[in-house]
């Protein structure tokens, strides 16, 4: 699955404070001790010299920068995972250089490194898709947030030929191997205390997957866990619960990866304030995502108006299947329903829609679409040569030929769901991965009671 994110996922909030400007001197009086201040006001001046000075060092205190806290439970973005990830769309961002033995580093580093791996409460949480491969790093901050300290988020295309072969290629595994070789170094230098590591639709397809995650372990040293669909589909909801309209009486939830899409309903008439899995009313995952889909049906450079046809009835034949579709009903009746989706498709949609300059994870992340915008934006690219699509700074060259596969997927969703809104999520399963870590550990920081020492 494509997170985003998220895959979200990152800014630096600022505090801005000028300067205290220090008052007009006062006017010199006419008798003075000889240096120019009467000697009756000296100690008054001292004064407020001094409360100058205090106020200086407080406002110097106060104007550092503010912590940056990211996850499900806000929508600032984290510094070190934009620089991580670069535009949330490139696979060049941050090569890390190869481990030389994966996370068996941290028991050789010493204190060159101490200074990297010294918070201890950090949790880790690695997903391996057709693909993308992603990391997050995160330490828990308040309930439901968390801080990203490091991020890594490289396209290696794990599933590429796997529709028509049944098995991983030797080029598309070199491909995660390398990537994954950089995870390891990054979570080698850092001392955690959770980490989970997680391949999905690929490796569960794949008649090599087993082989090639053992491959993984030798050649990366780190343990991935191959998890099924309705895990994936749980994890999914628990990366983007935040971004659920608090007014809603249901949303949709998909999320369209590369090598399959998992849907979720959620009846939020009785919502679980920290955890909406437990409003997940019915469920499904299509064998189908972007990279199959795509090469499905040509390849997915030249998409005419009747292949792009062709691709929505396929996927409306698979979710005419799916016995649950109708559990929303009910709350339909007593509220709005809305769509949420994570995916590069709906993010790659919003930023063209927003009209970013380049993508922009912070003005796409949370965004609102109404219904008749997305199908702009989806004629939008029905005429964009393939060119064009690689020209466009929020789509490049990587997903250039799977970008109207995704739009294929999302518009049987709409046909079957007309919901007047979706909501943007670049986030996904690293960060449902995190929040279920320090639900399971309590780990979040609490805040203190100010009133708990006050007398009564």
């Amino acid at each position: 699955m494509a997170g985003a994110s998220s895959g979200q996922s990152n800014a630096d909030t600022r505090v801005a404070t000028e300067a205290h400007a220090p008052a007009p001197s006062d006017p010199i009086p006419q008798a003075s001790n000889g240096n120019g201040v009467d000697a009756l006001d000296q100690p008054r001046r001292n004064k407020r010299s001094r409360r100058r000075r205090r106020r200086g060092k407080k406002q110097a205190e106060h104007s550092a920068p503010a912590a940056v806290e990211t996850g499900p439970g806000v929508n600032a973005r984290d510094r070190n995972r934009r620089k991580a990830e670069g535009d949330g769309n490139s696979d060049d961002a941050n090569r890390a250089a190869e481990p030389r033995s994966g996370l068996q580093q941290q028991q050789s580093h010493g204190s060159a490194n101490a200074r990297t791996r010294r918070p201890t409460n950090a949790y880790a949480a690695l997903d391996l898709g057709t693909n993308n491969c992603r990391l997050l790093v995160a330490i828990p901050q308040q309930p439901g947030r968390f801080k990203v300290i490091d991020a890594f988020s490289r396209i290696v295309r794990l599933g590429e030929g796997l529709a028509a072969s049944g098995r991983l290629s030797d080029p598309a595994m070199d491909r995660a191997v390398e990537a994954l070789k950089a995870c390891a170094t990054k979570l080698g230098n850092r001392k955690v205390k959770g980490v989970r590591l997680i391949a999905t639709e690929a490796c569960r397809r794949a008649e090599n997957g087993e082989a090639f995650l053992n491959r993984v372990r030798d050649e990366a040293g780190l343990d991935l866990e191959i998890v099924d669909r309705e895990t994936e589909a749980k994890l999914a909801v628990a990366g983007c619960c935040s971004l659920v309209d608090r007014r809603a009486s249901g949303a949709v939830l998909f999320d369209i990866g590369g090598g399959s899409s998992e849907l979720a309903l959620l009846d939020l008439r009785n919502r679980h304030k920290f955890d909406l899995s437990k409003n997940v009313v019915s469920w499904t995952s299509l064998p189908m995502g972007v990279v199959t889909l795509s090469e499905k049906h040509g390849g997915g450079e030249l998409v005419t108006r009747g292949i792009f046809n062709d691709m929505v009835d396929e996927v409306i034949d698979h979710l005419n299947g799916f016995d649950g579709r109708n559990a929303l009903d009910e709350a339909a009746g007593s509220g709005e329903i809305h769509l949420l989706g994570t995916s590069g498709t709906v993010t790659t949609l919003a930023g063209i829609h927003l009209k970013l300059p380049r993508y922009d994870r912070r003005r796409v992340d949370g965004t609102w679409m109404a219904a008749a915008e997305v199908d702009a934006m989806i004629e939008e690219l029905l005429t964009m040569s393939f060119e064009q699509r690689v020209d466009n700074p929020c789509i490049g060259r990587n997903r250039a030929d799977l970008v109207l596969a995704g739009c294929a997927i999302l518009v049987a969703i709409q046909k079957l769901w007309p919901c007047p809104r979706l909501r943007v999520a670049d986030r996904g399963l690293r960060e449902g991965l995190l929040t279920q870590m320090m639900n399971a550990d309590n780990a979040w920081q609490r805040r203190p009671n100010r009133f708990r020492n006050r007398s009564k």
